[in-house]
């Protein structure tokens, strides 16, 4: 039987340095190849020209660096907006999203030289998956219900960063965040997570700032606790969406094992441990979750927590009957909330006419 190829970016520097030493190869070899993943962006042996011909081929013939192919991908139609769905070998899919801020034409106000560079204002924001499906079966989430196929390798995560890494480098512009945000719920799949998290901010590496990587969960509290501990500078969000249990069970099945109040207990733990400010992300669902009452209630129970709320109008998906929130419920949802002395910002929802939100196109297409 053939053996199947290493995924390159499942390799972290010293099991790549292994890898190479059990090659025979000299040490510095490694540091050449993971320069040459990570900040010349190759894709292929081909690339790294400044190896021997025998260490290129053994490359092709041993390793992997592409772990998916590209089933399809949909533009939205003001051009903000990509989303990929990718085919695993195992016949799994997952997306990722692209989504483009700061354009002079996305903002008239900011002029083309202030968004052109390296340092430039417009940003280049990643959604990306954790897992095939997922089994948390939030029911307004078309990923949830997909169901859970498997976890994702550290590399088949990190490769989807790398994917558009790549793309956007003719381009002359740079992956500016990365949400893990996409399929899956990423602390189920806690350690593979975080090995990508490591290998993204690898400083001899892709060199990619902790503080510009957001993961959210739906509130698994021991891992919450854990991420607390670890004391890591990634930006943490949880989906939160009701503001008492009854409510959060009925769209959200993890509330029977974690209430509300123990989730936010975590939270408080973590904003102890770090120091740093916990995001509540809360998708508006017309005449569910959307009215002044359960602001005020959301608001009581945020209260002295250092903490913002991210509100974003429902995605729609085939298999929940919700509504989005339309702009006026949303603002007077935010105002009732900074009355109440809770950060909030309606954010603006990207995609809407490719189905961006998480698992609508592998559900589509899977079909």
């Amino acid at each position: 039987m053939t053996p199947v190829p290493t995924l390159i970016y499942d390799l972290d520097l010293p099991a790549l340095s292994d890898l190479l030493k059990s090659w025979g190869e000299p040490a510095y070899r490694a540091k050449q190849i993971w320069q040459g993943l990570y900040q010349h962006l190759y894709n292929s042996p081909e690339q790294f020209t400044s190896l021997s011909k025998s260490l290129r081929e053994r490359m092709a013939a041993e390793l992997t660096f592409i772990p998916f192919k590209v089933k399809t991908y949909l533009d939205s139609s003001d051009g903000f907006t990509r989303k990929t769905l990718f085919e695993l070998p195992d016949g799994n899919l997952i997306e990722a999203v692209l989504m483009r801020y700061g354009d002079p034409a996305d903002n008239p106000q900011i002029s083309t030289s202030a968004t052109s560079g390296r340092g430039a204002r417009k940003r280049r924001t990643l959604c990306i998956s954790t897992q095939a499906g997922c089994a948390m079966g939030c029911v307004f989430c078309a990923t949830g219900q997909l169901g859970y196929k498997r976890n994702l390798s550290s590399g088949e995560i990190v490769a989807q960063v790398m994917y558009y890494a790549q793309m956007l480098k003719p381009q002359d512009e740079v992956v500016t965040n990365v949400v893990f945000m996409g399929m899956g719920e990423p602390f189920h799949n806690y350690d593979n997570t975080l090995a990508a998290v490591d290998r993204l901010n690898d400083a001899d590496g892709y060199n990619f700032g902790t503080r510009r990587m957001t993961i959210s969960t739906v509130g698994l509290v021991p891992q919450i606790r854990r991420f607390a501990d670890e004391q890591r500078q990634v930006n943490l969000a949880i989906s939160l969406h009701a503001a008492d249990d009854e409510e959060r069970l009925a769209i959200m099945p993890v509330n029977k094992r974690y209430k509300i109040d123990e989730v936010l207990d975590a939270c408080r733990y973590y904003v102890d441990k770090t120091h740093r400010r916990v995001t509540f992300e809360w998708a508006l669902i017309s005449g569910v979750n959307d009215t002044p009452e359960v602001a005020r209630k959301l608001a009581a129970r945020l209260k002295g927590l250092l903490c913002h709320v991210n509100a974003i109008p429902l995605n729609p998906t085939a298999g929940y009957a919700g509504q989005a929130t339309d702009r006026e419920r949303a603002e007077i949802f935010k105002q009732t909330l900074e009355q109440a002395g809770i950060p909030c910002t309606i954010r603006m929802r990207r995609g809407i006419d490719i189905q961006a939100g998480c698992g609508q196109l592998a559900g589509a297409v899977g079909k």
